[in-house]
């Protein structure tokens, strides 16, 4: 996984509840899931099978699939189970030569240690350590500055007109190095910045392309705030040990360096402000921009490898020229550092679950009475924990074309901490697929619930693979369960939610041993199941809301027949 896109992603760490690990104990699923669902709703939930749920389960997150890492025997291993299940279910394959399996062409890169991040002062040469002093986000030959050059201090390296702000107004960045800190100005006003909840300008990847954007060479990010700094670089270390893996097509150009705090007072020898000025200026909202008097070259040594890792997918034909695409990654960490003698990264909530619940959503569809008016693409991505590749790359090569796809349903996770009373759909501000699940709900005798304000649901849309549907004009959501809990209270559910996001998560910890609530799991599924069954059913497809930021690449594709 590459961490700043790591912690982009991994702010998963903060915004991506999307559930948890139980703590009650198992027990059959009930027949009648909901009351009041009649007919054939009703008899496609009873269907749902908590035997063939906890299979997929045992299989996919079991040791023998090595945390399932892309390019690895563990991921092969999984995605030949996978395709071997949508064999079985008899459902078409449309991948590669008419073959289950979409190759994606992948690059692979570590850094070793004698890699050179070097700093000249007025009067000192000083050679950070990997690792320890810095981290690379981005890696590989392109990444070489060999020569020294001046850095520049960006405050939070953010442009937003909109908020009539600029880092980059009174600096000039071309063919240097931005520094900048992460997060933005903090407000309790939410017409600033949207007050507490983070947007979109706090995201690493976000301040990467705007510097690249104004000219400079690479960029340096600091880490500040949210966490104690020490807990918080220890967290970024350890995700840094796994390879930084990026599609073949996509190379990127630009140095990136996560800089340990401690280390970055470096950067600021002989400057106008220390970091200790910059951080308390930070605290004041009061941040500025402004040369420093360093200068900085890099010469990197990677390990370096070429390789082919799959998408699974299998279609269920309709009646019409249109399909839903009902996704989940089944990639995870692979192998990593071991933690209490444990080295392999399961992924038995993120998200072998989800493949387990959307093989069982297609091993149910597969049976219908009468063939569903509109195609289901089932599809099962890698590389998820890399940066989104598999479903980046599916975004490139559609089996089924963009414009032809009504909607796309990802499943990342399932309930697994208890039955639920209400439901959040995350990424239903941007389109009518809102409409859909508040009816959905209704029906279920469910609650649509905004998310939590720790979660952060402007930046939770783009935590997961449906991000990558919406950015190729596809309407997309993410179901999950809210926090009112059947049997707990909401504080309670959210203190073990963060509990388990900070014990569980991407740890080895999140393994088999871990208690299953399949109650949970179960009524998760049929949830999903009804949702997508009303969208392959209904007349009036999803559409964007006028103004989101989505509805132009929907235009593009449908006026292109993309």
């Amino acid at each position: 996984m590459n961490y700043f896109y790591k912690m982009t992603h991994l702010d998963k760490i903060l915004f991506y509840i999307l559930s948890s690990v139980a703590v009650f104990a198992q027990t059959l699923f009930p027949l009648n899931l909901f009351a009041g669902n009649n007919g054939l709703l009703d008899s496609l939930q009873q269907q749902i099978s908590v035997d063939s749920i906890q299979k997929h389960i045992n299989f996919l997150g079991n040791d023998q699939c090595q945390g399932r890492r892309s390019g690895t025997a563990g991921g092969t291993r999984a995605a030949a189970y996978i395709a071997n299940e949508l064999k079985k279910m008899g459902l078409q394959p449309v991948g590669d030569r008419q073959t289950f399996y979409q190759n994606i062409p992948m690059h692979g890169s570590l850094p070793l240690p004698d890699s050179r991040l070097r700093l000249f002062t007025a009067d000192s040469v000083h050679d950070f350590e990997l690792g320890e002093e810095y981290l690379l986000d981005k890696t590989g030959a392109q990444t070489f500055i060999p020569n020294p050059v001046p850095l520049v201090f960006v405050g939070y390296g953010i442009i937003a007109p909109e908020y009539d702000y600029s880092d980059y107004q009174k600096v000039n960045v071309e063919g240097k190095i931005a520094v900048y800190f992460s997060d933005e100005p903090s407000s309790a006003d939410t017409s600033y910045f949207l007050g507490e909840i983070p947007t979109i300008y706090s995201l690493a990847e976000s301040k990467q392309r705007l510097a690249l954007s104004q000219g400079a060479m690479g960029s340096i990010l600091i880490p500040i705030r949210k966490e104690a700094l020490f807990e918080r670089w220890n967290v970024l270390r350890k995700a840094y040990f796994f390879e930084d893996v990026s599609l073949a097509y996509n190379v990127n150009s630009q140095l990136s360096v996560v800089m340990n705090p401690e280390s970055a007072r470096l950067l600021f020898t002989n400057a106008a402000y220390s970091l200790s000025d910059l951080m308390h200026r930070d605290s004041m909202n009061t941040i500025l921009s402004f040369p420093l008097a360093n200068k900085i070259s890099f010469c990197g040594e990677f390990t370096e490898r070429e390789f082919v890792a799959p998408n699974v997918l299998g279609l269920l034909p309709g009646k019409q020229d249109s399909a839903l695409i009902i996704s989940a990654h089944y990639d995870h960490l692979g192998i990593g550092p071991p933690v209490k003698g444990d080295s392999i990264y399961n992924g038995v909530q993120d998200n072998a679950v989800g493949v387990a619940g959307v093989l069982e959503i297609a091993r149910i569809l597969s049976r219908l009475p009468e063939v569903p008016a509109r195609s289901v693409m089932f599809l099962f991505l890698t590389g998820e924990e890399e940066g989104l590749l598999g479903s980046s790359y599916y975004a490139d090569h559609p089996a089924v074309p963009l414009y032809q796809t009504i909607a796309a349903v990802n499943v990342d996770g399932l309930a697994m901490f208890d039955t639920f009373d209400d439901i959040i759909g995350v990424g239903t501000d941007y389109s009518t697929l809102a409409e859909q699940l508040n009816s959905v709900a209704c029906r279920l005798g469910l609650q649509v619930s905004k998310p939590p304000t720790f979660y952060f649901a402007s930046e939770s849309f783009s935590r997961s693979d449906h991000i990558s549907f919406a950015k190729a004009g596809i309407p997309s959501v993410l179901i999950m369960e809210g926090l009112q809990l059947k049997h707990l209270g909401k504080s309670t559910a959210v203190n073990l939610y963060r509990d388990w996001m900070r014990n569980i998560y991407h740890s080895p910890f999140d393994d088999l041993n871990q208690p299953i609530n399949f109650n949970a799991m179960a009524e998760h599924c049929a949830v999903i199941l009804e949702f997508c069954y009303s969208l392959l059913n209904t007349e009036q497809v999803p559409l964007w809301y006028p103004g989101t930021p989505y509805i132009n690449a929907y235009y593009r594709v449908n006026a292109e027949k993309k």
